[in-house]
């Protein structure tokens, strides 16, 4: 099913700027227009915005999301094993730094 973007939009919960930031990135594209010629987006193009919003919550940058979205897959696990592992380790620092400001706070 076709949507416009506005449309998408409200589905993906994400902003026309941010969807037209992407198309300007080459991240997506639409797969065409309606009879009005306001862009449609099928499932493929939604599902690509979805990927590319989970790679953004992740904390990829957009360079490096449009080098490993259309990469082979295990260029895709390297990247995506990397950046958790790199997550993982700032999980550990902040919790030690809230552990040291809760000392802190027990302190005072």
């Amino acid at each position: 099913m076709q949507q416009t973007l506005r449309q998408v939009c409200a589905e993906l919960n994400v902003s026309r700027r941010a969807v037209q930031g992407y198309e300007k990135a080459g991240l997506v594209a639409p797969s065409g227009r309606n009879k009005y010629g306001h862009l449609l987006y099928g499932e493929p193009e939604r599902e690509r915005i979805r990927l590319i919003r989970f790679y953004q919550q992740l904390g990829f940058q957009r360079k490096e999301i449009k080098h490993i979205l259309d990469a082979p897959d295990p260029i895709k696990k390297a990247a995506l094993q990397a950046k958790v592992a790199k997550l993982e380790a700032e999980h550990t620092r902040l919790r030690e730094l809230i552990q040291q400001a809760k000392e802190y706070i027990a302190a005072l």
